[in-house]
């Protein structure tokens, strides 16, 4: 029992953090996996403490890393990670997988990922596996009073819906149906989450999906972002606050925020040299119109300075736009932040 009791003391020092999703969040899961959607070679990471690729799909540090430093905590390991055990698993887990989506076809083109369902067994499998350490209402206590991060949905649309003209899913639904349809499947996963024990769940919407520079340099004339990609992250972001909104007052209780990312996102996209960055059309990392093309790879151009660049890739935010967002996150006001932000969260639970 002496070895349950240190090891809880060491996981009251900061509170657990979860993270589900897609590889805006993914700290190297896919490392693992026999998948095309990996992050594991140069010149990704060039920015890491390391200076070497980790699986996140970054120049450097990540949205989750962020988190982790804001809550006085270590970067969570990646599920899959050998070194996830012991000591570690009580700092929480990273189930993130690159690819995937809120619907179980999306990302097919991958093989080999670890789709939300999945990620949500994981969570059970890590649950007994905390318990077997530290004890059943150790365990509990610590997964009700942790931090939950999710990011799902845009590769629901990039990588599926408009994957290929008359994919599958865009003969099945028009747009505003197909929207609805992913929230009320969204809104299955955010009940799994609470029954599973999560407490304090972040949800974050789509990106600007028709900004990004790989859309750029297939949809756009002279770098006009994409009308159609636009107008699904509009559809389908405030419908994620209705459903945040309808869940906390069946449960009763604050447990989901919503995070705007995509109005993060756009404010340093429509005026990049008010952020400091010279660029929020040209990633820093690519090939072709935009830097748009292919992926990021040692032959890719790569840019000298990655802090003057809003894109790190065709598809992800740099490091620094990664801390931008993260700031919002935690102070930002209610235009970004539904119900509240995650400093007054952080605040109101450490008093309870």
């Amino acid at each position: 029992m002496a070895l349950a009791c240190c090891f809880f003391t060491c996981a009251e020092a900061a509170r657990a953090f979860f993270v589900f999703g897609d590889s805006l969040v993914d700290n190297g899961n896919n490392n693992y996996l026999a998948t095309t959607a990996r992050a594991d070679s140069p010149p990704y990471g060039i920015d890491y403490p390391t200076r070497r690729p980790t699986g996140r799909f970054s120049n450097g540090l990540n949205i989750p890393d962020f988190i982790s430093r804001a809550i006085g905590s270590e970067s969570t390991l990646p599920y899959l990670s050998p070194e996830l055990n012991g000591e570690n698993l009580l700092v929480g887990a990273n189930f993130a997988s690159a690819g995937i989506g809120i619907l179980n076809d999306t990302g097919i083109q991958f093989v080999n990922i670890i789709r939300i369902f999945r990620q949500l067994e994981y969570f059970q499998e890590y649950q007994q596996r905390v318990a077997a350490l530290i004890g059943e209402e150790q365990a509990q206590s610590l997964v009700n009073g942790a931090l939950v991060l999710i990011t799902l949905g845009g590769n629901d649309f990039v990588n599926n819906y408009y994957l290929v003209p008359f994919s599958a899913r865009s003969r099945q639904f028009n747009l505003p149906d197909y929207v609805k349809y992913l929230i009320s499947e969204y809104k299955k996963i955010l009940r799994k989450l609470y029954d599973l024990g999560a407490r304090r769940v972040l949800v974050t919407g789509t990106g600007p999906l028709g900004c990004v520079p790989a859309e750029l340099a297939q949809r756009s004339r002279n770098g006009e972002c994409s009308a159609e990609l636009q107008r699904a992250a509009s559809l389908f972001n405030p419908q994620l606050v209705q459903i945040i909104r309808q869940l906390n007052s069946e449960i009763g209780s604050d447990v989901f925020i919503g995070a705007n990312t995509q109005q993060m996102s756009n404010n340093f996209i429509s005026n990049p040299q008010a952020f400091g960055f010279v660029t929020s059309k040209v990633a820093c990392c690519g090939q072709g119109p935009y830097n748009g093309l292919g992926l990021c790879t040692v032959a890719s151009n790569l840019c000298p300075n990655r802090d003057e660049y809003a894109f790190w890739d065709p598809f992800h935010p740099s490091e620094r736009a990664n801390s931008i967002i993260t700031r919002q996150i935690l102070s930002g006001t209610t235009e970004y932040m539904y119900p509240m932000n995650l400093s007054t969260i952080l605040a109101m639970d450490s008093k309870n």
